[in-house]
């Protein structure tokens, strides 16, 4: 029996996707009692979730074991263990999948994110990638910045489903739907059949009212205070903006007629940050036809135990949301500073979580090695 505020949910257009991944969520069942109880139709990773899972090295023992005996190396290691977890979930969301024609029962895997600067190299992995985990409905996660815009296309022209990863503002959005038309328009030249390909782009959410409340509190005035936790929503409410008139155009029109299926928002870091704002904010604030919501287990958890779901809460919101975004702006927060600097910061995070994980489990692999 479904939860009835994620049922809410679903029926008000919204696939929620669960934003974790480890062996012991897939082996405990964990992960299909989500499905079958919590509405969850998809998966998100990221190098901190994997790292995270990782971490517990129970699940992960006998394995290592047998890649330290195989003489593989720490990077080696981690795309074999990585992808088997996706695979594995690729499986058991494979009748959603289906149901679904190919929009949900979604699992990504990302690329390196120390390669989120190199064009060439990040292809070339999205490639290995996809062939290592060899199910059709994974996505293959690229962040968006300016290098990552060719590899996205390039990679869709490939004939490979992407997941657009760190778009943090409204100009580079603007970009990546151009990329993922490119991408279309590649793969129907390279003779893909693009209604198999599909796509999300992960617009994210909470970390811009972290970045932004910061400086409204250091401003420290009524008016800038009264602008706390609402820099997130106003930014993802014009993003679905951009969504609703970028598939409208004659371009996407062609494309729609040869079978491809639009790319769809995905409303990233949604758990909040701050206790003052409810810990469903990101989730019944930002429900819209045809969006994906990919949850943190905590949020889902908020989610079904107390959300209100009414319905579209974005619709119809843009008026208003650009003049939180011009009354930002008047108090001295620069728009395109914050954007930029959430991007840099994300990128060194991930970085960051991908560097300790091959160190940790290059020491797992030594120590197995030694046993």
């Amino acid at each position: 029996m479904s939860n009835a505020n994620t049922q809410a949910l679903s029926d008000a257009g919204v696939s929620i996707w669960l934003d974790d991944l480890s062996r012991e969520r897939l082996t405990s069942g964990s992960l299909e009692t989500l499905i079958k109880e919590s509405n969850v139709v998809g998966v998100t990773t990221n190098p901190s979730i994997f790292h995270a899972a990782l971490s517990d090295g129970r699940s992960y023992a006998a394995q290592v074991s047998e890649l330290a005996a195989a003489g593989m190396d720490a990077q080696e290691a981690v795309f074999k263990i990585t992808s088997d977890d996706v695979a594995a979930a690729c499986d058991l969301f494979a009748p959603i999948h289906a149901a679904s024609n190919g929009a949900d029962g979604r699992v990504s895997i990302e690329v390196d994110p120390r390669l989120a600067r190199k064009t060439a190299e990040t292809i070339a992995e999205a490639k290995v990638l996809a062939d290592l985990v060899n199910r059709e409905n994974v996505l293959i996660k690229i962040p968006a910045t300016v290098e990552g815009l060719e590899a996205i296309a390039e990679t869709l022209a490939a004939g490979i489903s992407v997941n657009v990863t760190l778009i943090f503002s409204l100009e580079r959005y603007r970009a990546v739907i151009n990329a993922f038309l490119t991408g279309l328009e590649g793969a129907k030249a390279n003779g893909h059949d693009i209604s198999k390909l599909h796509s999300v782009a992960s617009f994210f959410v909470s970390r811009v009212d972290t970045e932004v409340d910061a400086q409204l509190d250091a401003i420290g005035t009524d008016a800038a205070l009264a602008l706390r936790g609402k820099a997130g929503l106003a930014n993802a409410r014009l993003a679905y903006q951009v969504y609703e008139e970028s598939f409208t155009s004659e371009r996407w029109k062609l494309l729609a007629a040869a079978g491809a299926s639009a790319q769809r928002p995905l409303w990233a870091s949604t758990g909040v940050k701050d206790p003052n704002l409810p810990d469903t904010l990101y989730v019944t604030e930002l429900c819209a036809p045809n969006t994906v919501n990919t949850m943190p287990e905590k949020t889902l958890n908020a989610t079904a135990d107390h959300a209100e779901i009414t319905g579209d809460a974005v619709s119809g919101t843009y008026e208003q949301s650009n003049a939180v975004l011009d009354e930002l702006a008047a108090q001295g927060v620069s728009y395109n500073e914050v954007v930029a600097k959430l991007e840099t910061e994300g990128l060194e995070k991930f970085a960051t979580a991908w560097t300790e994980l091959l160190t940790d489990l290059d020491a797992s692999l030594k120590k197995a090695g030694n046993n």
